[in-house]
């Protein structure tokens, strides 16, 4: 029973480092932008820690806020948004968690002054996040975050300009109405300056790229399969790697394969040395 205990704490406490690991795994992922423009890899990574900010761009608070005249617009950069205190109060709040959580299961949200009373729309959910570069004529001034939201058959969006300043953060201070549903702002933060790495020609190539993914997919492959044999069908010791066989003979087989390569080969070249050999009359 001591045993069973053990290793049902083991089992959650790596459920539990997994569900974190790949919750910070999908932050990060959502955010980065990375693309090569004049023998130049640019890469933006919005959510990685900084030395002065440790969530990156997010906002520490959990929600950026802007405030113009009577409107008000809440959103949070690659995740949801966290209210601990002072939720957004509003009506039409039920795309983005209800009276009770208002504002905290979407990543945009403004509220007007409709006829005495605040209300909501939703204009960006995280899972339609999206980053571009801001000038593509200057790739190190920025990129654009985007994010959207489908409210009563209407397309909404927001629109942020994340500007690279190595100096700190700056705004977003204020929002310009693009459309009927359509916002944007502008924010300063060194997130939003891209890690840049030179090159002449060099390097993997397509080649040595495709084989890197390959590689990747491999191991993941292997590590997904040894997880479901060892924790859902009970399968312990080696014997949790899927496949084992395959693998384990594989050398033999490599080996066989160009053991047969090679008779192949000696076969024909005796065969034409025996065509050109002297005749003894």
């Amino acid at each position: 029973m001591i045993i069973g205990n053990e290793s049902r704490r083991l089992l959650v406490l790596i459920i539990l480092l997994l569900t974190i690991q790949l919750r910070v795994n999908s932050v990060i992922g959502l955010c980065e932008l990375s693309f090569i423009d004049s023998n130049k890899l640019y890469n933006f990574s919005l959510a990685s820690p900084l030395p002065r900010f440790p969530h990156g761009v997010l906002s520490e608070d959990g929600f950026y806020k802007v405030m113009v005249n009577k409107t008000v617009l809440w959103f949070q950069l690659c995740d949801g948004m966290v209210f601990n205190h002072n939720p957004p109060r509003c009506a039409k709040c039920s795309d983005c968690g209800g009276p009770s959580r208002c504002g905290m299961e979407c990543s945009a949200l403004v509220s007007k002054n409709v006829g005495g009373y605040q209300v909501c729309t939703t204009i960006g959910h995280v899972s339609s996040t999206n980053v571009s570069v801001s000038d593509e004529q200057n790739p190190y001034k920025g990129v654009i975050v985007r994010m959207s939201s489908i409210v009563k058959q209407q397309n909404c969006s927001l629109s942020v300009s994340i500007f690279c300043d190595s100096t700190g953060v700056q705004g977003p201070d204020s929002m310009e109405i693009l459309g009927t549903c359509d916002y944007a702002t502008v924010l300063r933060h060194p997130s939003g300056c891209a890690t840049i790495i030179s090159f002449h020609k060099r390097g993997f190539g397509w080649f040595g790229t495709l084989m890197i993914i390959i590689v990747c997919l491999f191991g993941a492959y292997l590590l997904a399969g040894a997880v479901y044999r060892f924790f859902f069908l009970g399968i312990r010791g080696i014997e949790a790697i899927p496949n084992l066989d395959f693998w384990a003979s594989l050398p033999h087989r490599t080996q066989s394969f160009f053991s047969s390569l090679m008779l192949k080969f000696r076969g024909h070249s005796a065969g034409y040395r025996n065509s050109y050999s002297p005749v003894n009359f």
